[in-house]
């Protein structure tokens, strides 16, 4: 039986990650792709045989399955292509799962997106559901999956209801850095400043990519993300060839887990305390605030932490 919702796979250059996801993305047999892919960029070498071969590798679909292909001749950047990717899906299809190239699901990620997707279709505080999971193991409730505010986009679906309130160029960030919403939705000072950095940054268009502008219209619009108990995808690729993750060597994801039946939470709402773990576990929340943090101690502990790590510079 064929898999029922649509599936978007973004692909570039490097095609022995795109072998891996697509081997995936065939187990299941989509009814239904949309394939994105970056052109070359000029200046690098290898880069039309690798595209060629991505092409090639995506083009053996040996399954019914209505597909359609949304290719660039040129490079255009990780931003432009792949919002100008998903814009075209979301021309025509409600509802998608999107799959990058180094993003490789375990089999329950599918079925999640999809019950999801049709779940939450008409709860429009619900922008994204995410494969991800960065809770080092801890549960968050106990359904199936919490709300958060944090956008994990190694394997994730929204519909088109969402995606419509995509705008990269972001215009109402002046205004809302200094509103009280702002300060209302990321009330944690560190967090915050973390934020306003990167946002800044994407206004002034100095970052080329499309994860970061996509969070920040969801926070504006008060949207939260459906998100697993468990890790339903790793990312493969942390490694040489990688364009923002990149590593001397191939390095290990984050391993995946089976997920189980699945229940629901019985209201939409954001769970503060997963979210205050990934900006302090996964974004470095702690090393920014440790400073701070001796000022909740005792004065006596606090000196003589303080002259221990003097010690060490």
């Amino acid at each position: 039986m064929a898999f029922s919702t649509p599936i978007a796979f973004i692909v570039f250059n490097r095609p022995r990650h795109t072998r891996k996801t697509f081997e995936s993305i065939r187990g299941q047999k989509p009814a239904q792709m949309f394939i994105i892919s970056d052109g070359p960029r000029a200046g690098h070498p290898t880069d039309q045989a690798n595209c060629q071969e991505v092409r090639e590798i995506v083009s053996q679909i040996d399954w019914p399955c209505a597909v359609k292909h949304n290719y660039a001749d040129e490079n255009l950047g990780c931003k432009q292509r792949v919002i100008s990717g998903l814009d075209w899906v979301f021309e025509n299809v409600d509802r998608a799962i999107i799959l990058e190239d180094d993003c490789l699901p375990n089999d329950d990620f599918y079925l999640f997106c999809e019950t999801l997707l049709e779940r939450h279709q008409d709860d429009e505080k619900v922008m994204t559901i995410t494969g991800n999971n960065f809770q080092d193991g801890k549960k968050r409730g106990d359904a199936s999956y919490y709300f958060s505010k944090y956008n994990h986009i190694w394997g994730w679906a929204t519909w088109r209801r969402a995606w419509q309130k995509n705008d990269a160029s972001l215009p109402f960030w002046p205004d809302w850095k200094n509103s009280k919403e702002w300060v209302d939705h990321s009330p944690y000072k560190a967090e915050r400043d973390y934020w306003t950095n990167i946002f800044d940054r994407m206004y002034k268009n100095e970052i080329d990519t499309w994860d970061y502008p996509w969070t920040a219209c969801i926070w504006h619009h008060g949207g939260l993300i459906a998100t697993p108990q468990v890790n339903l995808v790793t990312n493969i690729g942390f490694g040489p060839d990688g364009t923002h993750t990149l590593s001397k060597k191939d390095q290990e994801g984050l391993p995946t887990y089976a997920l189980g039946p699945i229940t629901y939470p019985t209201a939409i709402e954001q769970n503060t305390e997963a979210d205050r773990y990934v900006f302090d576990y996964l974004l470095g929340g702690i090393d920014k605030q440790w400073p701070w943090l001796l000022l909740r101690l005792p004065k006596r502990v606090a000196r003589k932490i303080y002259r221990h790590i003097k010690d060490l510079f």
